[in-house]
């Protein structure tokens, strides 16, 4: 029988799980997303190489396939997207202020990579995840695994709370918001349907308070950039993303799956298939191996 470090690149016992396996990870990539845009270059990046204006979801998709694969794929499919990541961004090329930047500058990754696992831990343990802070530290330092798969090197990377902190109090003096950067606000909280899904149009007035709930979430510091909304009392924020953790944590996995690109839909099949042969009990389907108790049973050594 194959070991679980064949299976997955993250086994169900490690603190990526915990995390990755919350619903309120959407608000976190939203989050992010909107963290990510106060770096102007970083922002340029990707208003000139993509078609976010038209689509901001598919980032957001492509972003979840990318911690997907990473996390419940197995290392080869994690290997074969951190080399394809790694050639897009090498191919790619940032013109700011009358110069050119590579999109695959070190600087940049990083700053990518730590407003994205820093918005996943903030989202889902406020939204109710009971996270520990020595697990907290955990799910930064397994991180450094997945910024290696975009070029970093790991122990560049901030691998705990304190250290993440010392990045951020680093960043702020570089970061501001260009019209690019509020614009891209703007899109997040009411965003273009891409074609096929356009059949949710007429439920699109439900995205409003979901982007909002993505924007209050971010630090002070970022909301009194950004202004772009009135400030409200935070306890009612963490009370709206309690009740967003409630609602989507109950959704039966085959439908909350629908949210994702089909080639990540069965990526998350042939995991929960190599799991369940190997002795896990994916009944209740990956979700369900938040509880230690549908692990695998091991024999004593």
């Amino acid at each position: 029988m194959a070991s679980i470090e064949e299976i997955v690149v993250q086994p169900p016992q490690t603190a990526t799980w915990q995390v990755h396996l919350d619903r309120c990870m959407w608000v976190g990539g939203v989050r992010g997303l909107m963290l990510q845009a106060l770096h102007p270059l970083a922002m340029r990046g990707v208003w000139q190489n993509s078609t976010f204006q038209e689509d901001p979801f598919g980032r957001l998709r492509r972003t979840a396939d990318f911690v997907g694969r990473t996390t419940f794929g197995t290392p080869a499919e994690a290997e074969e997207i951190g080399r394809r990541v790694r050639g897009i961004h090498r191919s790619l090329r940032i013109s700011s202020d009358g110069r050119t930047h590579r999109v695959d500058d070190p600087e940049l990754l990083l700053w990518v990579h730590c407003a994205e696992v820093s918005s996943y831990l903030e989202a889902v343990r406020r939204g109710g995840l009971a996270l520990t802070g020595r697990q907290a530290d955990r799910y930064l330092a397994e991180q450094r695994r997945s910024a290696a798969y975009v070029g970093l090197h790991p122990e560049d990377v901030p691998g705990s709370r304190a250290e993440m902190a010392a990045y951020f109090k680093e960043m702020r003096p570089k970061l501001r918001v260009i019209d690019e950067s509020a614009a891209t606000v703007r899109f997040l909280m009411w965003p273009r349907l891409p074609e096929e899904m356009r059949m949710l149009a007429p439920g699109k007035p439900l995205w409003f308070p979901f982007g909002a709930l993505c924007y209050y979430t971010l630090p002070a510091w970022a909301r009194q950039m950004y202004r772009a909304l009135p400030e409200v009392p935070q306890a009612a924020v963490t009370a709206g993303l309690r009740a967003f953790s409630l609602a989507m944590n109950t959704l039966p996995e085959p439908l909350h799956d629908r949210a994702f690109m089909p080639a990540t839909r069965r990526m998350l099949q042939s995991s929960r298939e190599r799991l369940g042969a190997s002795g896990y009990d994916v009944s209740k389907g990956l979700k369900g191996l938040s509880d230690p108790r549908r692990w695998a049973v091991r024999p004593a050594l």
